[in-house]
């Protein structure tokens, strides 16, 4: 009877390490740059990130300069899944795209992150997929009533994806996710075509918020012509500040 059962298990494991590789090289295969689906792009709530960021994190987002909507990233997607980190070593970000980057983006560490997680598998050089994220958030209008709250919002995640339905013309119900975490709003995840067309998003995306209210806290800071130095210096102070390592955001 032992001799009967070795070779089963023998012969299980040989064929589950083949079934095992298979899956593994397949993986490889899609996380092929500038093969995938269509985009997502992420809006992150800044002050809600703000109520728990620490170090470095914290001294960048969330300080003088005021921040609402910020952009997270830019993702490309599968109808299944997502490709990540599609080229290793990643090429070296050059610092003035980075810099160009901080008026949608809090932290340089930040920009970095995206690049070399997201962006190395758009297929695109790195200029090319920053202005396509600069190109895909001018076309979201953010909705007025979120634009500079003063005072803490209580809202359902349907009054939210409905006011930025409301404000977009072409952005579908099913185009739109909302993220929420610990009884706040997190983000909004809008999803569009690779040339930046509204579209519905895939299933794996659709994950929404299960909360019925969220908690959207006040914008921080200062607006930025009432500061006592010009953004250009904040900004040059976070740059001289950091390195790649710090992210703003998770």
């Amino acid at each position: 009877m032992v001799l009967f059962i070795v070779p089963r298990t023998l012969f299980f494991v040989s064929v589950l390490g083949l079934f095992i590789g298979s899956a593994h090289a397949q993986g490889g295969w899609q996380d092929a740059p500038g093969r995938f689906d269509y985009y997502v792009l992420s809006l992150s709530w800044s002050p809600s990130f703000c109520e728990t960021a620490t170090g470095n994190a914290r001294r960048q987002q969330c300080g003088a300069r005021p921040y609402s909507f910020v952009v997270h990233g830019l993702w490309p997607q599968y109808e299944r899944g997502f490709p990540e980190f599609c080229l290793f070593p990643p090429p070296r970000l050059d610092r003035n795209i980075m810099r160009s980057m901080l008026d949608l983006m809090p932290a340089p560490g930040l920009v970095y992150h995206e690049w070399d997680q997201h962006g190395t598998c758009s297929g695109l050089q790195p200029r090319e997929y920053f202005d396509l994220v600069r190109s895909a958030r001018e076309k979201v209008q953010i909705p007025e009533q979120y634009s500079n709250p003063t005072a803490p919002l209580s809202v359902t995640p349907g009054q939210v994806a409905d006011a930025f339905i409301s404000a977009n013309d072409g952005l579908s119900p099913q185009g739109i996710t909302i993220d929420c975490g610990r009884g706040r709003l997190r983000e909004v995840r809008i999803c569009f075509t690779r040339d930046l067309k509204f579209r519905d998003c895939s299933p794996s995306v659709q994950r929404a918020c299960r909360s019925e209210r969220v908690i959207m806290p006040p914008v921080r800071g200062e607006r930025l012509n009432d500061l006592p130095v010009p953004p250009s210096a904040i900004a040059e102070r976070m740059i001289n500040a950091d390195t790649p390592s710090d992210l703003a955001l998770p």
